[in-house]
């Protein structure tokens, strides 16, 4: 594994985006439990992508418009909900001062959502993990699988990161009603702004 591939996958898992919105969301409405709920289910909604990306399935993707379209529509529909949703203060996003295991299920099946329901991640896959193959490389999926494993990993090492930190706040945060509507409303925003680019793209 290079050290290329590592630093490069690092830039792209700690950038900001739906999967880090939404842990850094989950901690300060529900603590640091959740924020690990909600890193690992971001990290397992790369696991179909990382499929398609080995079985073909990504190369359809990339060139069929259509189902292209259907996928990209449907994560800025759940994008969008996700928006209402914090200003609501309901759903996954809701502040509980004690998560049970039913919640933390919830927490993870709506990562999972959030990332099984962005197209570019595919297409991400189909185009990021093959510039690090060798041409010559005799065992091409277990190439892969080692790659995607260890971008997986990072993903949940510097996801679960960011949702400890934002939970460590926690406390002064939602004592601070003013301040967590400022913050719903930011969130909000972020999660209908995400949805607007996710919009915009482009195969």
């Amino acid at each position: 594994m290079t050290l290329s591939f590592l630093l490069t996958s690092l830039i792209v898992v700690a950038s900001p985006g739906t999967g880090v919105l939404y842990t850094l969301a989950a901690a300060l409405t529900r603590g640091s439990r959740a924020s690990i709920a909600a890193a690992f289910g971001c990290t397992l909604g790369i696991v179909p992508h990382m499929i398609a990306a080995m079985l073909g399935l990504a190369a359809v993707l990339h060139t069929s418009a259509l189902a292209f379209a259907a996928l990209k529509w449907g994560g800025v529909a759940y994008l969008l909900y996700m928006s209402w949703q914090a200003l609501r203060e309901t759903g996954a996003l809701a502040v509980e001062a004690d998560i049970k295991e039913r919640s933390s299920r919830r927490v993870i099946v709506t990562g999972f959502l959030i990332n099984i329901l962005n197209p570019k991640l595919s297409i991400f896959f189909l185009a990021f993990l093959p510039q690090f193959i060798a041409v010559d490389e005799a065992h091409v999926l277990a190439r892969m699988l080692e790659l995607s494993g260890a971008f997986m990993a990072m993903t949940f090492a510097v996801f679960v990161l960011y949702g400890l930190c934002a939970a460590s706040v926690r406390e002064r945060v939602i004592s601070r009603p003013h301040v967590m509507a400022w913050l719903r409303r930011s969130f909000a925003a972020g999660f209908a702004a995400l949805g607007a680019k996710l919009a915009f793209a482009e195969r």
